[in-house]
């Protein structure tokens, strides 16, 4: 018996053994791989801001990325509730989703106004300026997030010096439905996107996702993408965002401001 007591107790010390080495292994990997994966991640969302900006293409080594973000394009920082450009925080290193997560750098949303179902809006966000040879404004990148089906969706959308055409939109991160609500990452779907406008002869937001296709011929057509077939709840998603982020609890007043020459 005390031998077997023995066996035993060997056999649990040599498991908690292999536990912790295990442990301190899979630690001390994670520390060291951090450097790295954060350097991925900004070069991921560097690459996906200038393909949806048009420029580049998904081929481009990581110096050739990392070389034409810092040509073409400023990151500014924007405080959300005035609409204006801010130097509260270093753009190049904010992170708005961080700061969504923090009460004392965001604010809740009512249920009227989360039509995005986001919860949390941040006090200011980053947006993304593609600039000319002679330093103007050629596009402007805003980042745009809400909840589809099963996923919050992230992604971009890039419009043109007039602050209401399309120049791209595009989503690097999500969990839709594959061939359903995933279908947001078909290349087809998202070439509709260049040349609609966001916005109608008021101001409102007119853009729009429509079931069943859009008409192209109707008095409506510049404001209209095709549905996503079978996902009508990602499609609603996809509308909702869309409608928050470019309405005045998004960036709404930043682009007025901004076309009015206020910033």
């Amino acid at each position: 018996m005390s031998n077997q007591k023995e066996s035993t107790a060997r056999t649990l010390l040599v498991a908690l053994l292999v536990c912790l080495v295990c442990s301190v292994l899979v630690a001390g990997a994670a520390v060291a791989l951090k450097p790295i994966q954060v350097v991925n991640s900004q070069l991921d969302k560097q690459r996906n801001i200038l393909a949806i900006a048009g420029l580049g293409d998904p081929t481009m080594s990581a110096a050739d990325v990392q070389r034409l973000f810092d040509e073409r394009i400023v990151a500014r920082l924007v405080n959300l509730e005035t609409g204006q450009f801010s130097d509260e925080h270093d753009p190049t290193t904010f992170d708005p989703l961080a700061a969504a997560r923090e009460p004392s750098t965001s604010r809740v949303l009512t249920g009227a106004e989360d039509i995005a179902s986001i919860k949390r809006l941040e006090k200011f966000s980053v947006v993304y300026i593609v600039e000319d040879a002679s330093g103007d404004m050629e596009t402007l990148v805003l980042p745009i997030r809400g909840y589809g089906l099963w996923s919050t969706l992230h992604g971009f959308l890039a419009l043109e010096s007039d602050l209401t055409t399309v120049q791209g939109l595009g989503f690097y991160q999500h969990a839709e439905t594959p061939g359903l609500g995933g279908e947001v990452d078909n290349p087809r779907w998202r070439g509709q996107w260049p040349g609609k406008q966001v916005y109608d002869e008021n101001g409102n937001v007119a853009i729009r996702l429509v079931k069943g296709g859009a008409d192209s011929t109707g008095p409506d057509a510049s404001h209209q993408v095709d549905g996503l077939a079978g996902a009508t709840l990602t499609a609603n998603g996809v509308n909702n965002l869309l409608h928050f982020w470019l309405g005045e609890n998004g960036f709404g007043a930043f682009i007025n401001n901004l076309r009015a020459g206020e910033v």
